[in-house]
């Protein structure tokens, strides 16, 4: 019978994160969370002399968010390109796991057409004692696993 042992839960603060935009890698050292999920899009099936609904697949829909640590202009540069230009900016993502106390190993998948639906544009908060942060939603159009985790 297999056991997890606690040294292979991975712990999320082992990774990286690199925004490619434009050409130029972009580590996401400032980000303090990232999160993409897939939701899938079904269509019900109902058939005669069947009671329960059936459901197929018919598409999927990337969405995620992350909370980055307020002090990066990049991506208050692009909102502003956009304003300027007209011309929205799609990146990709590629996000990776590697915490070496786990037999798991390294997890790398990468985002394409990675979309924000929200930049903030400026911030001040007299009521706290923590870091300045910004939170931020996005799509994206596709994912690659690049490296799967082991099978432990």
């Amino acid at each position: 019978m297999k056991t997890l042992r606690a040294q292979d839960a991975i712990s999320g603060r082992e990774g990286r994160a690199y925004a490619k935009i434009d050409g130029n890698n972009e580590e996401m050292f400032y980000a303090k969370s990232i999160e993409a999920t897939v939701e899938k899009t079904k269509s019900q099936v109902k058939a005669i002399g069947r009671r329960m609904v059936g459901h197929k697949t018919t598409g999927g829909e990337g969405t995620g968010s992350m909370t980055l640590y307020y002090l990066s202009p990049l991506f208050r540069e692009k909102l502003a390109q956009w304003k300027r230009t007209g011309e929205d900016v799609y990146f990709d993502l590629v996000v990776e796991n590697d915490d070496p106390a786990s037999a798991a190993g390294r997890q790398v998948v990468l985002l394409s057409g990675v979309n924000l639906d929200s930049t903030v544009l400026s911030k001040l908060d007299g009521d706290s004692d923590d870091p300045l942060e910004e939170e931020t939603d996005f799509t994206f159009e596709d994912f690659e696993i690049l490296t799967e985790f082991n099978s432990i």
